[in-house]
């Protein structure tokens, strides 16, 4: 048996060691806002928080987040949340297959810098795949979260 905390829920599982966590989230646990997209972490739409670092749960073994913190995109964190109401804001998601890696991925980046520059943004969302081409309003919507947490201090 594997203990996972995910989304402040533990989950005793009866999986192998070596499942990558994105099935024993999806699959597993039913937890379905976590997306399969490449398998080789190339794409981040699988991205997930564990101790609120952005992982690709596609390559991740469960054995290696037991006792860790693992956030999917059904979670809250206080980025988070802000991050989805720009998001909606500014109408980001065309087809929706890749955000929750992407905002799990700028939850990252805030969760590590109060106040990302551009380049800050632009380097911790290379690794995340928008067959769409809504990189514009992703960064717009981070900039936006920026200055809403800045009026809020």
């Amino acid at each position: 048996m594997i203990t996972l905390l995910i989304n402040d829920k533990k989950y005793k599982l009866d999986i192998a060691p070596e499942m990558p966590l994105l099935w024993a989230i999806r699959d597993v646990i039913g937890l379905t806002g976590t997306k399969f997209g490449c398998g080789i972490g190339a794409c981040g739409a699988c991205k997930v928080l564990v101790n609120a670092t952005a992982t690709y749960s596609c390559l991740t073994p469960v054995k290696d987040v037991v006792g860790k913190k693992i956030t999917t995109i059904e979670g809250t964190t206080p980025n988070l949340q802000l991050l989805q109401e720009a998001w909606a804001a500014f109408n980001v998601p065309q087809c929706g297959y890749c955000q929750p890696g992407q905002l799990i991925t700028a939850t990252s980046l805030l969760n590590t810098i109060n106040n990302p520059s551009d380049t800050d943004i632009d380097e911790a969302m290379s690794g995340n795949i928008c067959r769409c081409g809504t990189y514009q309003r992703i960064k717009s919507a981070i900039q936006h979260t920026v200055e809403l947490k800045n009026q809020t201090k």
